[in-house]
């Protein structure tokens, strides 16, 4: 956790801007899938699974969400 706190930590003084995290809810409605969906590409033994889609982070005990910045770029090379 403490290293992952330290790449967000890098990243927002490399860009001097806020790292925006998005939830599950937010995730849903921006990829326009279902959590099942979600939870399927990043399943290894899934046959749906997608090795390049951004993994989540750990945000507590319980919680976890996706550096949106990632979610966008993974976005933008679907569209090739």
């Amino acid at each position: 956790m403490e290293n992952q706190m330290h790449h967000l930590n890098e990243n927002m003084s490399q860009n001097n801007l806020p790292i925006r995290i998005l939830r599950m809810t937010e995730l849903t409605v921006m990829l326009g899938i279902s959590r099942s969906s979600i939870y399927e590409k990043l399943n290894p033994r899934s046959k749906y699974y997608d090795e390049n889609f951004p993994k989540p982070i750990k945000l507590g005990a319980s919680s976890v969400g996706w550096q949106y910045a990632s979610v966008e770029k993974w976005l933008t090379s679907r569209m090739v």
